[in-house]
Order: structure tokens, then C-alpha cells, then sequence
């Protein structure tokens, strides 16, 4: 197939590209290389892309309509995966316009550009952070999640509702993915794993928050990419279940589904950081912080729904998954 990946040198976007090329899709990648990190490892990244048979790039933002038309016109993609956006829920007290930019107007020009050249499936990212104040755990995707609390979730939970009126108004079949705390190998820099694995090398003391007692539920990047392609592949069509007097959230009369995709196993923040230290074989000094505003202290993705429509299973402890993430950092960086 045609796929068009948006964010295609971000994190998930690349190991994406690089798995749907190695099926065989041409794949156009879609990127606008901005410096909200060090833009090296996005060039890293589409450095290992750009040679593989079946790749092309275009350099834009997703907010340039006139570019996003183009690449539509010209690639003609029969699926599409909107993994670009303004990312991190910190940031977004900081810079909330860049999100309305990006994850606000960037997807409505993705979902119209859909809607006018007949693509057959849009696969989004949502987020875990949609689930703001909600202390119900796991978090399950019939939850309400009516109480973000960052600029970041709500343009996330914008998204899903956005996606919903297309699907419902244009038959255009859609797909949110709620992911919860990707890690591994090639990751964003302004994570905690990567954060906490420079400064430890660099003899540094590493930010804790909430004391370390929050958890997350820390899902290994291959894992996410397996459940993306899986969704990828299962265009949705109307929920015969969905029933108007009880509406599931996650559901619908129209072509449209919203999963979670997580490890389905939360790890206390001390713990990850003791595999993180089991790894790099020396300790880490810690400043003991509150938890910061905009987090939310536990994170637990319910996979019942994608696994039981996709066969979803994610498979790696955080004990193998850091550890590739380490020899990976060691050898990027020659650290």
C-alpha cells in the first residue's frame, strides 16, 4: 500500500516507516525537523530511512495546508498515520500556542485532505495524558476522559473529537491510539529514560518527581509499532454493538475506534530507574522533587479492546527494553 506517515522522524515515526517498508508499502514521510530537540537525531533517524527502497520525504509542517494538499495530490496514499505533533505535556505550560498549530489545525488540514482524496483509513496519535484527573485504574477506553490537565491532553482529546465528526459526517474510517510512555532505542530526548541516562554518564543528579512513587506504564517501542501496524490493517467500520442511549466513547455508529496501546504492566518510577542503573552499572544521585503540574501520578493502560480486534500482545520487560536502550545510547553517542 501507499502509507503516508506523518512525523516520519520522530521516535515512533521512523521505527514505523522502517517496519512498513521492510512489508513492502511505499511509504512517504512527512516531518518538519523542528528544533523542539536536537533535530541531529531526527536527521539520525531519516538518515536510516532515506536509502531503503520505497521511501520519500517531504520537509513541512503539518499547519502548511498548502504543502499538506501536495503531498496528498502527488503520493495519493491509500492509508495514513498522523504521528506528527507538538509533543509533551511539560512544554505545553510553556509554548500552548505551538499546540493549538500543530495538533489543533495541523489535524484538521490531515482530516480534510483525507476526506478529499478518499483515503481508505486515518490511524492517529492520541495520548494517555487524555486521562487527565481520571484515578479509575486501569484506564480503561470506555473511561470518561472529560478532565485534562494539560493544554497537551486537550488537544489530544480535541483530535478523537474531531476524528469522530469526519467519520460520522464522511464515512472516513478512523483510528485514535491512546499510547502510554514509549521508550527504547532511538528515543526523544526529553524523556525520562534518555534525561535520566545523560545525566547519570555525566555524573549529574537526575529529577525525580512525585519522590518517585508515581508509575508509569512503560511500553517498548517495538511493541507500540507492532500495535500500530496491527490497527493499520483493521479498517473499523460501524460498532453493530453501539448502542445511542448507552454511548461507549471508544465506539461508534460510524467507521471510528479508539484504542489504548500500552504494556498492560505500570513499573513504579524507583524501579525503572534501578534497571536503569543495573544497566549503565553505576548509581544515580536523586533530587526528590513533588510531582510537577500537568503530570498525573499513575498511568495503566486496559489493551482488552485491541487486543481482542487486533491480537495485540505486548512481550518486553522493562529490564530487556532499557537495556537495549542503553547499549543503543552507548553507541550513538559513543558514550
Amino acid at each position: 500500500m501507499r502509507i503516508l506517515v506523518t512525523g516520519a522522524a520522530g521516535f515512533i515515526g521512523s521505527k514505523l516507516s522502517e517496519r512498513l517498508l521492510a512489508r513492502g508499502d511505499q511509504v512517504l514521510g512527512y516531518d518538519n525537523l523542528n528544533d523542539y530537540y536536537d533535530p541531529r537525531l531526527k536527521d539520525a533517524r531519516l538518515a536510516r530511512l532515506n536509502p531503503l527502497d520505497g521511501f520519500s520525504f517531504v520537509r513541512a509542517s503539518l499547519e502548511d495546508r498548502a504543502a499538506m494538499d501536495a503531498a496528498f495530490s502527488d503520493f495519493k496514499p491509500e492509508r495514513v498515520v498522523n504521528l506528527a505533533a507538538q509533543a509533551g505535556v511539560r512544554y505545553s505550560l510553556e509554548n500552548p500556542h505551538a499546540y493549538v498549530d500543530s495538533n489543533i489545525v495541523g489535524f484538521m488540514n490531515i482530516l480534510e485532505a483525507c476526506r478529499h482524496n478518499g483515503v481508505g483509513h486515518l490511524v492517529y496519535a492520541s495520548s494517555s495524558s487524555v486521562y487527565g484527573n481520571n484515578r479509575k485504574l486501569p484506564f480503561a477506553v470506555e473511561d470518561s476522559v472529560d478532565h485534562p490537565v494539560s493544554m497537551y491532553a486537550a488537544t489530544k482529546k480535541a483530535n478523537e473529537l474531531m476524528a469522530h465528526t469526519y467519520s460520522h459526517l464522511f464515512g472516513l474510517p478512523t483510528t485514535g491510539l491512546r499510547f502510554f510512555t514509549v521508550y527504547g532505542p532511538w528515543g526523544r530526548p526529553d524523556m525520562a529514560l534518555f534525561l535520566f541516562t545523560r545525566r547519570i554518564l555525566a555524573g549529574e543528579p537526575i529529577d525525580v518527581f512525585n519522590h518517585g512513587h508515581h508509575t508509569r506504564d512503560f511500553t517498548y517501542i517495538d511493541d507500540i509499532v507492532e500495535g500500530v501496524i496491527r490497527t493499520l490493517d483493521r479498517v473499523p467500520g460501524p460498532d453493530p454493538d453501539y448502542d445511542p442511549l448507552a454511548p461507549s466513547p471508544a465506539t461508534s455508529s460510524a467507521p471510528y475506534r479508539v484504542y489504548n496501546i500500552g504494556n498492560n504492566r505500570p513499573v513504579e518510577l524507583l524501579r525503572y530507574i534501578e534497571v536503569l542503573e543495573d544497566c549503565l552499572g553505576r548509581k544515580a544521585e536523586k533530587n526528590l522533587l513533588p510531582l510537577q503540574p500537568g503530570d498525573v501520578p499513575d498511568t495503566y493502560a486496559d489493551v482488552v479492546a485491541l487486543q481482542r480486534d487486533t491480537g495485540y500482545s505486548p512481550s518486553t520487560p522493562i529490564e530487556t527494553g532499557v537495556a537495549r536502550f542503553v547499549a543503543w545510547y552507548r553507541e550513538f553517542y559513543r558514550a
